[in-house]
């Protein structure tokens, strides 16, 4: 667990495959004033060494369709936290038991010190974005990838990079970019999320942004258009 900021943390996970690319895997906690803790993107249990540290584990987020795979064994561990799934998600993992499904407003266990925002306008997959506030920390799952140079070996790094991931020119994938028709509604979602004006941006995949994060974050959409 590595302090991010006030009452936020981060713990890298595994590196997965995704379609044969190497991907590193990354979680958020945060501390809410009640003492429990918002996990977001939950990586394998074994690699969160110090999670009970900061607090209770009540709330395992998934922020996308793809950000579940260590679900289960969470709600194993911690039977009494509740799971948030994103659109869609349920009906993908019959095999848990959602508690909530994450909309346009941030839920009452956590709306007092995060901000959420529904980014629609795909007809591929939508992505609830997060904001805490204390520490001005946007979360990104995939609509935001920024790995490293040399990160992809060979003909994967010359397709990361024309995917548009590579640093420094982050971004989501192309062919997510694609899937969003309704360009209307993804922009207005933008605008909520470039109101935050974030300092900080944690993102699941590649390098994390300390300091002029509202930049970073409206250089990654340019792709939106004005």
């Amino acid at each position: 667990m590595i302090p991010f900021g006030p009452d936020i943390w981060i713990a890298e996970g595994p590196v997965v495959s995704f379609y044969g690319f190497p991907y590193p895997t990354r979680m958020v906690a945060i501390r809410l004033a009640n003492g429990e803790l918002f996990v977001w993107s939950p990586i394998a249990l074994d690699h969160a060494r110090g999670i009970d540290a900061p607090g209770e584990v009540a709330h395992l987020v998934a922020p996308n369709l793809l950000h579940h795979l260590y679900l289960g064994e969470w709600k194993r561990r911690y039977p009494d936290a509740r799971l948030y799934a994103a659109p869609g998600l349920a009906r993908r993992r019959r095999d848990l038991a959602f508690d909530a499904e994450l909309g346009d407003a941030s839920e009452p266990a956590w709306a007092a010190e995060i901000d959420q925002v529904l980014m629609a306008g795909s007809f591929a997959m939508q992505e609830v974005v997060f904001f805490h506030r204390a520490s001005r920390t946007a979360i990104f799952a995939d609509l935001i990838e920024n790995f490293p140079q040399g990160w992809f070996r060979g003909w994967k790094g010359v397709l990361a990079r024309l995917d548009g991931i590579v640093a420094p020119h982050p971004g989501a994938p192309r062919e997510w970019r694609w899937s969003f028709v309704n360009r209307r509604k993804a922009r207005a979602a933008l605008a909520r999320i470039e109101a935050w004006d974030a300092a900080r941006v944690v993102v699941a995949h590649g390098g994390v942004v300390e300091e002029g994060g509202g930049a970073f974050i409206h250089n990654a959409f340019r792709w939106l258009g004005p």
